[in-house]
């Protein structure tokens, strides 16, 4: 009778992991247990120490560089690099979630049941404390999002990615004003985000099959045996494009890239402020994390093979991103094409097969995460009668009605532009410069071209800020609480640092830019 081994696991590397999950499962303790009126300090603060608990465990592995969990978990530079990024970008983005001093109650409808539109649906939004399932939900999906950059295999990949989308989807149908918005986006993304799923697992399959008949290898979907496949596998390659055009789909998907970037304008509009700040900054890092190691490392030898499409997609990312957000009319609609193109920027980082490509990339995701959660935190400020005013005619004038917020928003849009002295610009550079010395020099100029049509819509919104006359639809600028304030303090502060002084940012990413084969 054969000896079952069990995996060894290092529970030092896999600490911050456990810490959020654990917290998540403590969470929905909370729930059931803690008073309904202590539960949002309980709940707020639980989540900001796991974040600070992750983050002290991601530094004490700064040295570490191995493979756990039976290999399915690489402990390596851009892991914790990443998993850094998503949990400091990730307390941003509670700082914003928590604050209920911007909106009475919070952000987040206070009965999740209630029908859309109706009498009892219009009292909640008038003030009633709302959920805070959303601090578990939130948790749960920090935790697959730190598993999803660190996977290495296909199967835990595939986990990872449903354990933090599944949070995802919940989270965007909670807004507490406009219900019927925020459902619909909730259930687009979900019935998007579903086929996105199943295309995923059937490349792994695929790419399982491929595998199969390597000699003196078992078949397999950790990124090793991929590797060996791609250069010795006997079976036809058809099924190794096919399988990665696959997981191309559902990698994409998530990080919003043409052509599977339909459901971003919607859901960024639809759901809460804070949760599409959440998505922006974090979902991006994890998406981009999890192409980097799929791309860099199981199919490191058939770059031949995939560059010049998903070169093709990144061109059409930044077109499609840029000419669309010329088009739009509400603001959060814009930074969502905004987004859109800023994902083809970072498939040029990802398609430049270097050290300092990658450590440019990741630099890039940082610098970017900072920047969307402060407009966001922007955002959730300029509101009427109705809640929140999204649409540009509103925001009319809004420099004479508020020149500080509206300062702070123009610096923003400007490093989204890639003005120098921002980290927008530092940011490009860090993905532009590798990409030319790489010869892709074809992504550099669709990448530059299209970031100039890209600077019309930000600049129209800077010319209507300023040099419009406020009219009787202008807005006020609320005053934020001590939570809003601390988050657009820290992403404006780390949009101007990140652009004057790089250097350790940057050398930190440079040191982080080796995977674990």
């Amino acid at each position: 009778m054969t000896e079952l081994k069990l995996p060894s696991l290092d529970y030092a590397a896999l600490a911050p992991i456990l810490i959020m999950l654990g917290t998540a499962l403590l969470g929905v303790l909370v729930e059931a247990f803690v008073p309904r009126r202590s539960r949002h300090l309980v709940q707020l603060t639980l989540a900001l120490l796991a974040v600070l608990a992750a983050l002290t465990m991601v530094v004490f592995n700064a040295d570490d560089r191995m493979l756990t969990a039976g290999r399915a978990l690489a402990v390596d530079g851009p892991t914790l690099f990443l998993q850094g990024a998503i949990l400091v970008l990730a307390a941003m983005a509670l700082l914003l979630i928590g604050d209920r001093s911007v909106e009475r109650g919070g952000a987040f409808v206070a009965q999740a049941a209630v029908t859309a539109e109706s009498a009892d649906d219009r009292r909640q939004a008038e003030g009633r404390n709302g959920l805070t399932e959303v601090y578990p939900l939130t948790t749960f999906a920090i935790g697959g999002m730190l598993i999803f950059v660190a996977a290495n295999d296909l199967l835990t990949m595939f986990i990872a990615l449903e354990v933090f989308s599944l949070p995802l989807y919940l989270l965007c149908a909670l807004a507490r004003r406009r219900r019927l918005l925020s459902q619909e986006a909730a259930m687009k993304y979900f019935l998007l985000g579903a086929y996105a799923s199943a295309f995923f697992l059937f490349g792994v399959a695929l790419i399982y099959g491929f595998t199969a008949g390597i000699p003196g290898r078992t078949a397999g979907v950790d990124f090793a045996t991929i590797n060996a496949a791609v250069s010795e596998s006997p079976a036809s390659p058809v099924l190794l494009f096919a399988g990665m055009a696959l997981l191309a789909i559902g990698l994409l998907f998530k990080a919003a890239a043409a052509p599977f970037h339909v459901w971003t304008p919607d859901v960024y509009q639809g759901a809460p402020t804070p949760v599409t700040g959440f998505m922006a900054a974090c979902t991006k890092v994890a998406a981009f994390g999890a192409l980097l190691r799929v791309f860099h490392v199981a199919f490191a030898d058939a770059g031949w093979d995939f560059t010049p499409v998903l070169g093709a997609v990144a061109v059409l990312t930044m077109l499609v991103g840029a000419v669309l957000a010329v088009t739009q009319t509400d603001i959060k609609r814009l930074l969502a094409y905004s987004s859109i193109a800023n994902a083809g920027y970072l498939l040029v980082g990802v398609l430049a097969p270097s050290r300092d490509g990658l450590s440019g990339t990741m630099f890039y995701l940082v610098a970017y995460g900072f920047s969307v959660l402060a407009a966001f935190a922007v955002v959730t400020l300029v509101r009427d009668a109705d809640g929140e005013a999204t649409h540009l005619s509103h925001w009319a004038g809004l420099g004479r009605r508020s020149p500080f917020f509206a300062g702070l928003f123009t610096f923003i849009l400007l490093a989204f532009a890639g003005i120098p002295l921002t980290s927008g610009f530092t940011s490009k550079f860090a993905i532009f410069g590798p990409a030319l010395a790489e010869g892709q020099t074809w992504l550099v100029i669709a990448g530059v071209l299209t970031s100039m049509v890209l600077a019309f819509p930000y600049l129209r919104v800077v010319v209507l800020m300023w040099l419009s006359e406020p009219g009787e639809s202008t807005p006020t600028v609320t005053v934020p609480g001590g939570l809003t304030s601390a988050a657009l303090m820290i992403g404006v502060l780390a949009t101007l640092v990140l652009g004057i002084a790089p250097a350790p940012l940057l050398d930190l990413a440079a040191g982080a830019a080796e995977f674990v084969r």
